[in-house]
């Protein structure tokens, strides 16, 4: 979430057209096109922060700034040159990182919440814990994870929250 992918097209050189078809996941299809020989470029629902790197006549390349949860899907690009036709297909998966909150509950336990990750982190503790972690799942593809430290018998007072994630790991402290 928030980097600026570029997706790139078969290298070619005579370039006749180039076509961006794009299914995301979320919302309708949308599609962009470059002619050479009328030099037009052509746009059919794609949102603004979709566009060509740099010209497309130099580079088909297509960019998306500032990506978000919703460009995930499938971008397939086509060039036509007088040797025939083209493909290269990507699927673009988008990672976004939990917002890790660590703080103590009305009983004084630690609770370790990691909110609105994709996929969904791995949360654990710094000492043994009985807790089981609690997914939610919301409507955006992001899951928040709750785990509540749980430790029978033990005094404890501080302890570390540890969050797993494919866009990186965190770890909080607290003492309750």
């Amino acid at each position: 979430v928030g980097s600026s992918p570029v997706l790139t097209c078969p290298s070619k050189s005579n370039i006749t057209m180039v076509t961006w078809k794009i299914s995301p996941k979320a919302g309708g299809p949308c599609s962009m096109g470059y002619r050479t020989d009328q030099n037009k470029t052509h746009r059919t629902n794609c949102s603004e922060s979709m566009n060509w790197k740099s010209r497309p006549d130099q580079d088909p390349a297509l960019e998306i700034q500032q990506v978000a949860i919703a460009h995930e899907g499938k971008y397939s690009c086509e060039i036509v040159t007088a040797e025939g036709n083209f493909h290269r297909t990507h699927h673009l998966t988008v990672l976004a990182p939990p917002r890790l909150t660590v703080y103590c509950d009305a009983d004084g336990s630690p609770v370790c919440e990691a909110a609105a990750g994709k996929p969904a982190a791995r949360v654990s503790w710094d000492l043994d814990s009985k807790s089981s972690p609690k997914e939610e799942g919301h409507d955006n593809g992001t899951v928040t994870v709750l785990s509540k430290f749980a430790a029978c018998g033990t005094n404890v007072t501080h302890i570390t929250c540890i969050v797993s994630h494919p866009a990186g790991n965190q770890r909080k402290s607290i003492a309750c």
